[in-house]
């Protein structure tokens, strides 16, 4: 966890990629709380960008009912350097699992657990299939799983397989070992290739749901797939669902919405959405006020943010305590920093603002 998040910037420029909220639980407890379901009920968060942002919201250390660590990085160290470093801040020494503090996914951890035992595996690495494998590590595998190359960020039509590395591993202490502490080490680029050429390294595909919400685009869609149904269940605990209000809207406690104001969203805590506002395919945060004659389409508005007076928001996304002013546009995936104020009038499309960030 201890990239910047830069991709979703200005957001991460105050806040941690992890500590954003997805449908209004933070996405390491959304990560912790996966882990939780498989009966894990320790780990150790290796940090390093703004690692206050982790202890200051859990300071008992607990997340989403896991005991937590914090392994703060003095350095970045990369994938394995960061794996090794918080194995040695815990002294692990028996089977462990390590998990990309970006990736929301259902992947069975448990079976994936029982496959690298059966195979008495060095490592074993979880796989997704996506239709452009081109930006992701490709893992060709034989009959029995065992892994017979590790591709990083192949040419599309040059990539043996569509199944990709999901991030998810199950790996054995004699893993730690082949990276030097210390330093920056990938265990993409360098351990797993290693330990391909030593047989060790076996590898198992799933088509549970996945998503790397690191971009503009993966975030919104983070939010939809909740709010749709695509991931079964409630979109956040607490949440209900009101067929008086409208079509497909859950809410979480005491809500000010006029029925049929919004249809297909989520509408947080104390938030407040005018008589004569839209909202469709959304998350208003809570406390966030919608006001009179504001259209808000296919967009996320975290906590406190204030959308004014016949301003439109569409496939973009506003930070917390953010101001939109009246009559602006804001669109194609425009990105609005946290306490940024946009002055009425304004039109963004596909921006990031405050400019520059």
């Amino acid at each position: 966890m201890g990239g910047e998040g830069t991709r979703l910037r200005p957001l991460t420029l105050t806040t941690p990629k992890q500590m954003l909220p997805i449908a209004e639980i933070t996405m390491v407890e959304r990560v912790l709380g996966h882990l939780a379901s498989h009966g894990i009920d320790e780990a150790v968060l290796s940090l390093g960008y703004r690692p206050d942002a982790f202890t200051d919201a859990y300071p008992d250390g607990v997340i989403a009912g896991v005991r937590s660590k914090y392994a703060v990085e003095p350095s970045p160290l990369d994938t394995a350097g960061a794996i090794r470093f918080a194995a040695d801040f815990d002294g692990i020494d028996d089977t462990f699992i390590v998990l990309n503090g970006d990736v929301l996914t259902d992947f069975d951890i448990s079976g994936l657990v029982a496959f690298h035992r059966e195979r008495g595996a060095e490592g074993t690495i979880g796989l997704t299939p996506v239709d452009d494998p081109s930006s992701f590590g490709v893992v060709p595998t034989d009959e029995d799983g065992k892994v017979t190359a590790f591709i990083e960020k192949p040419p599309r039509d040059e990539a043996p397989t569509n199944f990709i590395n999901a991030g998810i591993y199950v790996l054995e202490p004699s893993v730690l070992k082949r990276i030097t502490p210390g330093i920056r080490v990938s265990i993409e680029r360098e351990i797993f290739p290693a330990m391909v050429a030593d047989g060790g390294l076996y590898a198992q595909g799933s088509d549970a749901y996945w998503l790397d919400t690191g971009t503009p685009d993966a975030y919104l869609r983070a939010h939809r797939d909740l709010i749709s149904g695509r991931r079964v269940g409630p979109p956040a605990p607490g949440a209900v669902q009101d067929p008086d209000l409208g079509v497909g809207v859950w809410t979480i406690g005491e809500v000010d919405v006029v029925p049929r104001s919004v249809t297909g969203s989520l509408i947080g805590r104390n938030a407040s959405v005018a008589s004569d506002a839209s909202v469709s395919d959304s998350v208003i945060g809570a406390n966030a006020v919608i006001e009179s004659g504001a259209v808000i389409s296919h967009s996320v508005i975290l906590p406190g943010a204030r959308i004014a007076a016949r301003a439109t928001v569409d496939h973009s996304i506003i930070g917390a305590a953010a101001t939109v002013g009246q009559r602006c546009t804001v669109s194609g995936v425009s990105v609005v920093g946290a306490q940024a104020v946009i002055a009425s009038g304004t039109t963004l499309d596909g921006e990031r603002y405050p400019t520059g960030s």
